[in-house]
Protein backbone atom coordinates (compact mmCIF):
# COMPACT_ATOMS: atom_id res chain seq x y z
CA UNK A 1 0.00 0.00 0.00
CA UNK A 2 1.38 3.67 -0.78
CA UNK A 3 2.18 5.41 2.46
CA UNK A 4 -0.12 8.24 1.51
CA UNK A 5 -3.00 6.70 1.71
CA UNK A 6 -3.65 4.55 4.45
CA UNK A 7 -6.51 2.31 5.00
CA UNK A 8 -9.26 4.48 6.07
CA UNK A 9 -8.10 6.58 2.99
CA UNK A 10 -9.08 3.49 0.85
CA UNK A 11 -12.15 2.37 2.17
CA UNK A 12 -13.30 6.12 1.92
CA UNK A 13 -12.10 6.68 -1.36
CA UNK A 14 -14.36 3.05 -1.73
CA UNK A 15 -17.36 4.55 -0.37
CA UNK A 16 -17.35 7.07 -3.21
CA UNK A 17 -17.00 4.43 -6.06
CA UNK A 18 -12.93 5.02 -6.10
CA UNK A 19 -9.86 2.86 -6.54
CA UNK A 20 -6.55 3.74 -5.09
CA UNK A 21 -5.47 3.78 -8.43
CA UNK A 22 -8.17 6.53 -9.02
CA UNK A 23 -6.98 8.77 -6.56
CA UNK A 24 -3.55 8.60 -7.68
CA UNK A 25 -3.92 9.26 -11.25
CA UNK A 26 -5.68 12.72 -9.44
CA UNK A 27 -2.11 13.52 -7.43
CA UNK A 28 -0.52 12.70 -10.62
CA UNK A 29 -2.65 15.01 -13.10
CA UNK A 30 -2.13 17.85 -10.03
CA UNK A 31 1.42 17.20 -10.34
CA UNK A 32 1.76 17.25 -14.62
CA UNK A 33 -1.20 20.17 -14.83
CA UNK A 34 -3.54 20.12 -17.78
CA UNK A 35 -2.17 20.72 -21.23
CA UNK A 36 -3.72 24.15 -22.83
CA UNK A 37 -6.31 24.04 -26.18
CA UNK A 38 -4.30 25.29 -29.06
CA UNK A 39 -6.15 27.93 -30.57
CA UNK A 40 -6.29 28.36 -34.62
CA UNK A 41 -8.98 31.06 -35.15
CA UNK A 42 -12.26 31.66 -33.82
CA UNK A 43 -15.24 30.60 -35.41
CA UNK A 44 -16.81 33.03 -37.57
CA UNK A 45 -19.67 33.60 -40.14
CA UNK A 46 -17.60 34.47 -42.17
CA UNK A 47 -14.76 32.02 -41.95
CA UNK A 48 -17.85 29.37 -41.95
CA UNK A 49 -17.53 28.19 -38.61
CA UNK A 50 -20.98 29.42 -37.60
CA UNK A 51 -23.55 29.25 -39.88
CA UNK A 52 -26.00 32.37 -40.10
CA UNK A 53 -29.59 30.87 -41.09
CA UNK A 54 -32.20 32.96 -44.00
CA UNK A 55 -35.43 32.81 -43.38
CA UNK A 56 -36.16 30.19 -45.81
CA UNK A 57 -33.89 28.35 -43.90
CA UNK A 58 -34.93 28.74 -41.07
CA UNK A 59 -38.31 27.78 -42.22
CA UNK A 60 -37.03 24.86 -43.71
CA UNK A 61 -35.61 23.05 -40.15
CA UNK A 62 -38.78 24.01 -38.68
CA UNK A 63 -40.79 21.86 -40.81
CA UNK A 64 -37.70 19.70 -41.17
CA UNK A 65 -38.18 19.13 -36.89
CA UNK A 66 -41.65 18.84 -37.29
CA UNK A 67 -41.15 15.70 -40.16
CA UNK A 68 -38.27 13.98 -38.18
CA UNK A 69 -39.11 14.25 -34.73
CA UNK A 70 -42.13 12.01 -35.82
CA UNK A 71 -41.63 8.97 -33.25
CA UNK A 72 -38.83 10.13 -31.62
CA UNK A 73 -38.29 10.06 -28.17
CA UNK A 74 -37.30 14.09 -26.72
CA UNK A 75 -35.94 14.86 -23.49
CA UNK A 76 -34.89 18.32 -22.30
CA UNK A 77 -31.70 17.89 -20.35
CA UNK A 78 -30.98 21.38 -17.54
CA UNK A 79 -28.33 21.13 -15.15
CA UNK A 80 -29.58 22.80 -11.89
CA UNK A 81 -27.23 21.30 -9.18
CA UNK A 82 -26.22 25.00 -8.19
CA UNK A 83 -27.46 26.77 -4.88
CA UNK A 84 -28.61 30.63 -5.33
CA UNK A 85 -26.17 31.76 -3.17
CA UNK A 86 -24.09 33.61 -5.89
CA UNK A 87 -27.31 35.68 -6.57
CA UNK A 88 -27.14 36.99 -3.80
CA UNK A 89 -23.43 37.78 -3.08
CA UNK A 90 -24.02 41.44 -3.17
CA UNK A 91 -26.34 41.53 -0.73
CA UNK A 92 -24.39 38.90 1.39
CA UNK A 93 -21.55 41.56 1.21
CA UNK A 94 -23.54 44.45 2.08
CA UNK A 95 -25.02 42.92 5.29
CA UNK A 96 -21.63 41.89 6.52
CA UNK A 97 -20.32 45.42 6.20
CA UNK A 98 -23.18 48.00 6.08
CA UNK A 99 -24.05 49.31 10.25
CA UNK A 100 -26.91 51.78 9.27
CA UNK A 101 -24.74 54.51 8.17
CA UNK A 102 -23.57 54.89 4.95
CA UNK A 103 -21.86 58.76 3.44
CA UNK A 104 -22.82 58.07 -0.50
CA UNK A 105 -25.10 54.56 -0.07
CA UNK A 106 -25.34 54.80 -4.04
CA UNK A 107 -21.66 54.94 -4.49
CA UNK A 108 -20.58 52.88 -1.93
CA UNK A 109 -23.67 50.07 -2.29
CA UNK A 110 -25.01 50.44 -6.03
CA UNK A 111 -26.11 47.25 -6.56
CA UNK A 112 -27.86 47.25 -3.09
CA UNK A 113 -29.49 50.37 -4.00
CA UNK A 114 -30.52 49.31 -7.66
CA UNK A 115 -32.33 46.11 -5.62
CA UNK A 116 -33.78 48.30 -2.76
CA UNK A 117 -35.21 50.84 -5.35
CA UNK A 118 -36.62 48.16 -7.31
CA UNK A 119 -37.52 45.32 -4.97
CA UNK A 120 -41.51 45.79 -5.69
CA UNK A 121 -40.31 44.57 -9.42
CA UNK A 122 -39.22 41.03 -8.48
CA UNK A 123 -41.67 38.14 -8.38
CA UNK A 124 -40.54 37.03 -4.82
CA UNK A 125 -41.80 40.40 -3.36
CA UNK A 126 -45.04 39.30 -2.16
CA UNK A 127 -43.40 36.28 -0.19
CA UNK A 128 -40.68 39.15 1.18
CA UNK A 129 -43.94 41.40 2.22
CA UNK A 130 -45.64 38.20 3.45
CA UNK A 131 -43.19 36.85 5.45
CA UNK A 132 -42.24 39.92 7.20
CA UNK A 133 -45.76 40.55 8.28
CA UNK A 134 -46.32 37.26 9.35
CA UNK A 135 -43.46 38.28 12.03
CA UNK A 136 -45.31 41.12 13.04
CA UNK A 137 -42.93 43.44 10.75
CA UNK A 138 -44.02 45.96 8.34
CA UNK A 139 -41.47 46.15 5.37
CA UNK A 140 -43.00 49.44 4.22
CA UNK A 141 -42.07 50.87 7.77
CA UNK A 142 -38.85 49.15 7.65
CA UNK A 143 -37.32 50.96 4.10
CA UNK A 144 -38.28 54.49 5.36
CA UNK A 145 -36.14 53.69 8.34
CA UNK A 146 -33.42 52.67 6.52
CA UNK A 147 -32.92 49.08 8.47
CA UNK A 148 -32.19 47.33 4.61
CA UNK A 149 -29.68 44.60 6.82
CA UNK A 150 -32.99 43.64 8.19
CA UNK A 151 -34.98 43.62 4.91
CA UNK A 152 -32.30 41.64 3.32
CA UNK A 153 -31.65 38.81 6.41
CA UNK A 154 -35.30 38.00 5.78
CA UNK A 155 -34.70 37.37 2.10
CA UNK A 156 -31.92 35.34 2.80
CA UNK A 157 -31.56 33.52 6.14
CA UNK A 158 -32.62 30.10 6.60
CA UNK A 159 -35.22 30.56 9.54
CA UNK A 160 -37.11 33.14 7.04
CA UNK A 161 -37.05 32.82 3.39
CA UNK A 162 -34.05 31.37 2.85
CA UNK A 163 -33.34 32.63 -0.73
CA UNK A 164 -29.47 32.40 -0.11
CA UNK A 165 -29.67 28.36 0.31
CA UNK A 166 -32.09 27.70 -2.08
CA UNK A 167 -31.30 26.00 -5.57
CA UNK A 168 -31.45 29.00 -7.99
CA UNK A 169 -34.14 26.50 -10.11
CA UNK A 170 -36.64 27.46 -6.94
CA UNK A 171 -36.09 30.80 -6.91
CA UNK A 172 -39.39 33.03 -8.12
CA UNK A 173 -38.07 34.79 -11.34
CA UNK A 174 -41.37 36.12 -12.90
CA UNK A 175 -44.56 37.18 -12.15
CA UNK A 176 -47.91 37.07 -14.53
CA UNK A 177 -50.69 38.83 -12.03
CA UNK A 178 -50.88 36.96 -9.31
CA UNK A 179 -49.03 34.27 -10.41
CA UNK A 180 -45.17 33.60 -9.89
CA UNK A 181 -42.84 31.34 -11.75
CA UNK A 182 -39.60 29.95 -10.55
CA UNK A 183 -36.64 28.83 -13.28
CA UNK A 184 -37.88 25.61 -12.33
CA UNK A 185 -41.19 26.16 -13.68
CA UNK A 186 -40.00 27.81 -16.76
CA UNK A 187 -38.35 25.10 -18.17
CA UNK A 188 -41.46 23.12 -17.51
CA UNK A 189 -43.57 25.88 -20.16
CA UNK A 190 -41.01 25.93 -22.45
CA UNK A 191 -40.48 21.52 -22.55
CA UNK A 192 -44.03 21.84 -23.08
CA UNK A 193 -43.64 23.73 -26.71
CA UNK A 194 -41.12 22.28 -27.67
CA UNK A 195 -39.40 18.88 -26.08
CA UNK A 196 -43.20 17.18 -26.31
CA UNK A 197 -42.24 13.71 -27.74
CA UNK A 198 -45.07 11.71 -30.26
CA UNK A 199 -46.78 9.64 -27.33
CA UNK A 200 -47.74 13.01 -25.75
CA UNK A 201 -45.36 13.27 -22.88
CA UNK A 202 -42.66 16.10 -21.98
CA UNK A 203 -39.86 14.61 -20.43
CA UNK A 204 -37.10 17.05 -18.50
CA UNK A 205 -34.65 15.82 -16.31
CA UNK A 206 -32.81 18.21 -14.19
CA UNK A 207 -29.29 17.49 -12.20
CA UNK A 208 -29.57 18.62 -8.74
CA UNK A 209 -28.09 18.28 -5.61
CA UNK A 210 -29.15 15.53 -2.76
CA UNK A 211 -30.01 18.34 -0.21
CA UNK A 212 -32.21 19.80 -2.42
CA UNK A 213 -34.16 16.85 -3.66
CA UNK A 214 -37.22 17.30 -1.22
CA UNK A 215 -37.93 20.45 -2.16
CA UNK A 216 -37.92 19.58 -5.83
CA UNK A 217 -40.27 17.19 -4.59
CA UNK A 218 -42.72 19.14 -3.23
CA UNK A 219 -42.28 21.70 -5.74
CA UNK A 220 -43.24 19.23 -8.15
CA UNK A 221 -46.82 18.48 -6.10
CA UNK A 222 -47.93 21.85 -6.12
CA UNK A 223 -47.18 22.48 -10.08
CA UNK A 224 -47.32 19.42 -11.94
CA UNK A 225 -50.79 18.97 -12.52
CA UNK A 226 -51.71 22.60 -13.08
CA UNK A 227 -48.85 22.83 -16.30
CA UNK A 228 -50.25 19.23 -17.21
CA UNK A 229 -53.92 20.60 -17.95
CA UNK A 230 -52.54 24.46 -19.33
CA UNK A 231 -50.38 22.73 -21.92
CA UNK A 232 -52.48 19.41 -22.03
CA UNK A 233 -49.72 17.42 -21.71
CA UNK A 234 -48.55 14.62 -19.58
CA UNK A 235 -45.06 15.75 -18.03
CA UNK A 236 -42.69 13.02 -16.57
CA UNK A 237 -39.80 14.57 -14.83
CA UNK A 238 -36.75 12.69 -13.45
CA UNK A 239 -33.98 14.02 -11.41
CA UNK A 240 -30.31 12.60 -10.93
CA UNK A 241 -27.68 14.00 -8.88
CA UNK A 242 -23.35 13.87 -9.67
CA UNK A 243 -21.98 10.22 -9.15
CA UNK A 244 -19.81 10.57 -6.08
CA UNK A 245 -16.66 8.86 -7.99
CA UNK A 246 -16.29 12.14 -10.33
CA UNK A 247 -15.49 13.98 -6.63
CA UNK A 248 -11.75 14.98 -7.09
CA UNK A 249 -9.38 15.25 -4.08
CA UNK A 250 -8.22 18.68 -2.85
CA UNK A 251 -4.86 18.86 -2.65
CA UNK A 252 -2.20 21.64 -0.79
CA UNK A 253 0.39 23.59 -2.81
CA UNK A 254 2.61 20.80 -2.88
CA UNK A 255 0.14 18.23 -4.21
CA UNK A 256 0.05 16.26 -0.95
CA UNK A 257 -3.63 15.26 0.36
CA UNK A 258 -5.46 17.95 2.15
CA UNK A 259 -7.32 16.33 5.64
CA UNK A 260 -9.89 17.42 7.83
CA UNK A 261 -9.81 17.69 11.38
CA UNK A 262 -10.52 14.11 11.70
CA UNK A 263 -7.92 13.26 9.64
CA UNK A 264 -9.75 12.25 6.18
CA UNK A 265 -9.43 13.04 3.12
CA UNK A 266 -11.03 16.18 1.42
CA UNK A 267 -13.22 15.50 -1.40
CA UNK A 268 -15.11 17.90 -3.67
CA UNK A 269 -17.27 17.45 -6.48
CA UNK A 270 -15.70 17.38 -10.03
CA UNK A 271 -17.70 20.43 -11.75
CA UNK A 272 -20.09 20.44 -14.45
CA UNK A 273 -18.12 18.19 -16.45
CA UNK A 274 -18.74 15.16 -13.60
CA UNK A 275 -22.59 15.00 -16.02
CA UNK A 276 -21.13 13.51 -18.80
CA UNK A 277 -22.00 10.69 -16.53
CA UNK A 278 -25.67 11.62 -15.70
CA UNK A 279 -26.26 12.59 -19.71
CA UNK A 280 -24.84 9.30 -20.74
CA UNK A 281 -27.45 7.51 -18.73
CA UNK A 282 -30.27 9.52 -20.76
CA UNK A 283 -32.40 7.29 -23.33
CA UNK A 284 -34.12 9.62 -25.60
CA UNK A 285 -33.07 10.34 -29.58
CA UNK A 286 -33.19 14.22 -29.15
CA UNK A 287 -31.56 15.91 -26.20
CA UNK A 288 -32.36 19.77 -25.52
CA UNK A 289 -29.75 21.12 -23.31
CA UNK A 290 -29.67 24.60 -21.31
CA UNK A 291 -29.10 25.91 -18.39
CA UNK A 292 -30.93 26.11 -15.37
CA UNK A 293 -30.83 30.47 -15.39
CA UNK A 294 -31.66 30.96 -19.21
CA UNK A 295 -35.38 31.27 -19.04
CA UNK A 296 -37.55 33.91 -20.56
CA UNK A 297 -41.00 35.17 -19.29
CA UNK A 298 -44.08 34.33 -21.68
CA UNK A 299 -43.66 37.28 -23.70
CA UNK A 300 -40.54 36.60 -25.28
CA UNK A 301 -40.51 32.73 -25.48
CA UNK A 302 -41.10 32.81 -29.19
CA UNK A 303 -38.09 33.33 -30.52
CA UNK A 304 -36.39 30.83 -27.80
CA UNK A 305 -39.29 27.82 -28.92
CA UNK A 306 -38.84 28.45 -33.03
CA UNK A 307 -35.12 27.89 -32.78
CA UNK A 308 -34.79 25.08 -30.54
CA UNK A 309 -37.06 23.54 -32.94
CA UNK A 310 -34.92 24.73 -35.91
CA UNK A 311 -31.81 23.53 -33.77
CA UNK A 312 -33.48 19.81 -33.36
CA UNK A 313 -34.15 19.68 -37.23
CA UNK A 314 -30.80 20.84 -38.26
CA UNK A 315 -29.58 18.02 -36.07
CA UNK A 316 -31.66 15.16 -37.71
CA UNK A 317 -31.29 16.67 -40.96
CA UNK A 318 -27.47 16.35 -40.09
CA UNK A 319 -27.84 12.82 -38.90
CA UNK A 320 -29.64 11.55 -41.63
CA UNK A 321 -26.52 12.99 -44.04
CA UNK A 322 -23.87 11.44 -41.62
CA UNK A 323 -26.32 7.37 -41.51
CA UNK A 324 -25.87 7.89 -45.29
CA UNK A 325 -21.98 8.46 -45.64
CA UNK A 326 -21.81 5.84 -42.89
CA UNK A 327 -24.00 3.25 -44.98
CA UNK A 328 -21.91 4.07 -47.92
CA UNK A 329 -18.23 3.19 -46.37
CA UNK A 330 -19.35 0.03 -44.87
CA UNK A 331 -19.57 -1.11 -48.47
CA UNK A 332 -16.56 -2.10 -50.97
CA UNK A 333 -15.74 2.05 -51.65
CA UNK A 334 -13.81 3.61 -54.93
CA UNK A 335 -11.82 6.64 -54.07
CA UNK A 336 -14.41 8.73 -55.73
CA UNK A 337 -16.62 7.73 -52.64
CA UNK A 338 -14.04 8.41 -50.36
CA UNK A 339 -13.54 12.00 -51.72
CA UNK A 340 -17.40 12.23 -51.14
CA UNK A 341 -17.26 11.27 -47.80
CA UNK A 342 -14.32 14.02 -46.80
CA UNK A 343 -15.97 16.63 -48.94
CA UNK A 344 -18.49 16.12 -46.07
CA UNK A 345 -16.75 15.51 -43.08
CA UNK A 346 -14.82 18.83 -43.80
CA UNK A 347 -17.32 21.10 -45.18
CA UNK A 348 -20.26 20.13 -43.03
CA UNK A 349 -18.93 18.74 -39.68
CA UNK A 350 -15.41 21.33 -40.50
CA UNK A 351 -13.16 18.77 -39.48
CA UNK A 352 -9.95 19.06 -41.12
CA UNK A 353 -7.74 16.27 -41.88
CA UNK A 354 -4.45 16.30 -41.34
CA UNK A 355 -1.95 16.74 -44.54
CA UNK A 356 -1.22 12.77 -43.83
CA UNK A 357 -4.60 11.55 -45.24
CA UNK A 358 -3.76 11.23 -48.33
CA UNK A 359 -0.38 9.32 -47.94
CA UNK A 360 -3.07 7.19 -46.45
CA UNK A 361 -3.87 3.70 -48.30
CA UNK A 362 -7.55 3.59 -48.93
CA UNK A 363 -8.48 1.21 -46.04
CA UNK A 364 -6.86 3.28 -43.76
CA UNK A 365 -9.13 6.41 -45.72
CA UNK A 366 -12.05 4.60 -44.84
CA UNK A 367 -11.33 3.45 -41.30
CA UNK A 368 -10.69 7.49 -40.48
CA UNK A 369 -13.74 8.67 -41.84
CA UNK A 370 -15.75 6.24 -40.37
CA UNK A 371 -13.88 7.23 -37.02
CA UNK A 372 -14.72 10.24 -37.46
CA UNK A 373 -18.59 10.16 -38.69
CA UNK A 374 -19.58 7.27 -35.92
CA UNK A 375 -19.91 9.61 -33.06
CA UNK A 376 -22.64 11.37 -31.05
CA UNK A 377 -24.00 14.94 -32.68
CA UNK A 378 -24.51 18.50 -31.38
CA UNK A 379 -25.41 21.29 -32.97
CA UNK A 380 -25.27 24.58 -30.61
CA UNK A 381 -26.52 27.54 -30.71
CA UNK A 382 -23.95 30.71 -30.92
CA UNK A 383 -25.14 34.73 -30.08
CA UNK A 384 -22.97 37.71 -30.58
CA UNK A 385 -20.51 38.10 -28.07
CA UNK A 386 -22.15 41.23 -25.54
CA UNK A 387 -19.30 41.05 -22.99
CA UNK A 388 -20.32 37.95 -20.99
CA UNK A 389 -17.85 36.36 -18.95
CA UNK A 390 -17.19 33.02 -20.47
CA UNK A 391 -16.62 30.57 -23.42
CA UNK A 392 -17.03 30.74 -27.32
CA UNK A 393 -16.60 28.65 -30.54
CA UNK A 394 -13.35 28.51 -32.15
CA UNK A 395 -11.18 26.39 -34.06
CA UNK A 396 -8.51 23.90 -32.77
CA UNK A 397 -6.21 21.42 -33.81
CA UNK A 398 -4.87 18.64 -32.17
CA UNK A 399 -1.94 16.58 -31.61
CA UNK A 400 -2.50 14.69 -34.58
CA UNK A 401 -2.84 17.66 -36.68
CA UNK A 402 -7.03 17.42 -36.92
CA UNK A 403 -8.46 20.72 -36.79
CA UNK A 404 -12.09 20.72 -35.52
CA UNK A 405 -14.51 23.26 -34.01
CA UNK A 406 -14.38 23.68 -30.06
CA UNK A 407 -16.42 25.61 -27.54
CA UNK A 408 -13.33 27.31 -25.31
CA UNK A 409 -13.25 28.43 -21.82
CA UNK A 410 -11.41 31.47 -20.88
CA UNK A 411 -9.20 28.94 -18.85
CA UNK A 412 -8.40 26.64 -21.36
CA UNK A 413 -6.23 29.25 -23.62
CA UNK A 414 -2.52 29.98 -22.46
CA UNK A 415 -3.46 33.64 -21.97
CA UNK A 416 0.37 34.55 -21.22
CA UNK A 417 0.64 33.66 -24.99
CA UNK A 418 0.46 37.02 -26.69
CA UNK A 419 -0.72 35.68 -29.91
CA UNK A 420 -3.31 32.77 -28.35
CA UNK A 421 -4.77 35.76 -26.25
CA UNK A 422 -5.72 38.04 -29.35
CA UNK A 423 -6.87 34.88 -30.89
CA UNK A 424 -9.34 34.20 -27.97
CA UNK A 425 -10.21 38.35 -27.95
CA UNK A 426 -10.67 38.34 -31.78
CA UNK A 427 -13.80 35.63 -30.75
CA UNK A 428 -17.39 36.87 -32.13
CA UNK A 429 -19.64 34.83 -30.50
CA UNK A 430 -20.79 33.86 -26.96
CA UNK A 431 -22.07 30.20 -26.07
CA UNK A 432 -25.19 30.04 -24.28
CA UNK A 433 -25.08 27.00 -23.75
CA UNK A 434 -27.94 25.89 -25.82
CA UNK A 435 -27.28 22.54 -27.38
CA UNK A 436 -29.55 20.13 -29.20
CA UNK A 437 -27.77 16.41 -29.30
CA UNK A 438 -27.79 13.04 -30.68
CA UNK A 439 -25.93 10.60 -28.50
CA UNK A 440 -27.61 7.46 -30.77
CA UNK A 441 -25.63 5.61 -33.49
CA UNK A 442 -27.23 4.75 -36.97
CA UNK A 443 -28.08 1.00 -35.50
CA UNK A 444 -29.95 2.66 -32.72
CA UNK A 445 -27.21 1.90 -29.72
CA UNK A 446 -26.48 4.50 -27.64
CA UNK A 447 -22.48 5.69 -27.52
CA UNK A 448 -21.07 5.55 -24.42
CA UNK A 449 -20.11 9.22 -23.99
CA UNK A 450 -17.31 8.71 -21.59
CA UNK A 451 -15.32 7.66 -25.03
CA UNK A 452 -15.78 11.10 -26.23
CA UNK A 453 -13.92 13.31 -23.57
CA UNK A 454 -10.84 14.68 -23.77
CA UNK A 455 -9.26 13.90 -20.17
CA UNK A 456 -6.80 16.42 -20.92
CA UNK A 457 -8.47 18.86 -20.61
CA UNK A 458 -9.53 19.71 -16.93
CA UNK A 459 -9.20 22.43 -14.82
CA UNK A 460 -7.28 22.94 -11.45
CA UNK A 461 -7.14 26.06 -9.59
CA UNK A 462 -5.82 27.68 -6.48
CA UNK A 463 -7.26 29.53 -3.12
CA UNK A 464 -6.42 30.06 0.30
CA UNK A 465 -7.63 28.64 2.73
CA UNK A 466 -6.32 30.19 6.10
CA UNK A 467 -3.04 30.50 5.70
CA UNK A 468 -2.28 27.80 3.07
CA UNK A 469 -3.12 27.09 -0.33
CA UNK A 470 -5.09 24.49 -1.65
CA UNK A 471 -5.57 22.75 -4.94
CA UNK A 472 -9.50 21.48 -6.45
CA UNK A 473 -9.55 19.89 -9.88
CA UNK A 474 -12.41 20.04 -12.31
CA UNK A 475 -13.38 17.81 -14.77
CA UNK A 476 -13.42 18.87 -18.50
CA UNK A 477 -16.25 20.90 -18.71
CA UNK A 478 -19.56 19.13 -19.96
CA UNK A 479 -19.59 21.21 -23.27
CA UNK A 480 -16.26 21.52 -23.68
CA UNK A 481 -13.51 18.70 -23.06
CA UNK A 482 -16.39 16.51 -22.04
CA UNK A 483 -17.71 16.90 -25.33
CA UNK A 484 -14.47 17.72 -27.28
CA UNK A 485 -14.44 14.23 -29.94
CA UNK A 486 -18.36 15.16 -30.81
CA UNK A 487 -19.43 16.24 -34.31
CA UNK A 488 -20.17 19.89 -33.58
CA UNK A 489 -22.14 22.24 -35.53
CA UNK A 490 -22.31 26.10 -34.24
CA UNK A 491 -25.19 28.13 -35.43
CA UNK A 492 -26.19 31.84 -34.86
CA UNK A 493 -29.26 32.46 -32.48
CA UNK A 494 -30.93 35.51 -32.00
CA UNK A 495 -29.93 37.55 -28.63
CA UNK A 496 -33.56 37.28 -27.51
CA UNK A 497 -32.74 33.34 -26.97
CA UNK A 498 -29.94 33.76 -24.27
CA UNK A 499 -31.83 35.84 -20.82
CA UNK A 500 -29.31 34.63 -18.30
CA UNK A 501 -29.48 35.61 -14.32
CA UNK A 502 -25.95 35.10 -12.48
CA UNK A 503 -26.97 38.29 -10.31
CA UNK A 504 -30.16 39.20 -8.52
CA UNK A 505 -30.58 42.75 -10.11
CA UNK A 506 -30.38 40.78 -13.60
CA UNK A 507 -33.98 39.84 -13.09
CA UNK A 508 -34.82 43.73 -13.38
CA UNK A 509 -33.85 43.77 -16.99
CA UNK A 510 -36.06 44.49 -19.45
CA UNK A 511 -36.08 40.78 -21.11
CA UNK A 512 -37.51 39.61 -17.45
CA UNK A 513 -39.74 42.67 -16.46
CA UNK A 514 -42.36 42.53 -19.53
Amino acid sequence: MNKKFNEQDILQAESLGLTENDIENQIADYRKGFAKSKIVEPATVENGGILRLSDQEVSNFEEAYRELTKGKRLLKFVPASGAATRMFNDLYAFTSTYFGVAHNFGAEFPQVQTFLENIRSFAFFDDLYKSMSSAGLDLNDYMIRGDYTAIINFLLKDQYLGYGKLPKALIKFHKYGSIQRTAFEEHIVEGAQYAMSSDGKVRLHFTISPEHRPLFRKKIAEVKKYYESAFNTETEIKFSEQKHYTDRLIVDEYNEPVRDDDGKLIFRPGGHGALIENLNDIRADVIFIKNIDNVAPDWMKHTTIIYKKVLAGMLLTLQKEIFRHLELLDGAVNEEQIAECREFVESKLHVRLGEGFDSMTHTSKRKSLQEILDRPIRVCGMVKNQGEPGGGPFYTIDTHGIKSLQIIEPGQVNRKDPEQDKIFQSGTHFNPVDIVCSTRNRHGRFYDLRKYVDYSTGFISKKNKGNSVVKTQELPGLWNGSMAYWNTVFVEVPLATFNPVKTVNDLLRKEHQG
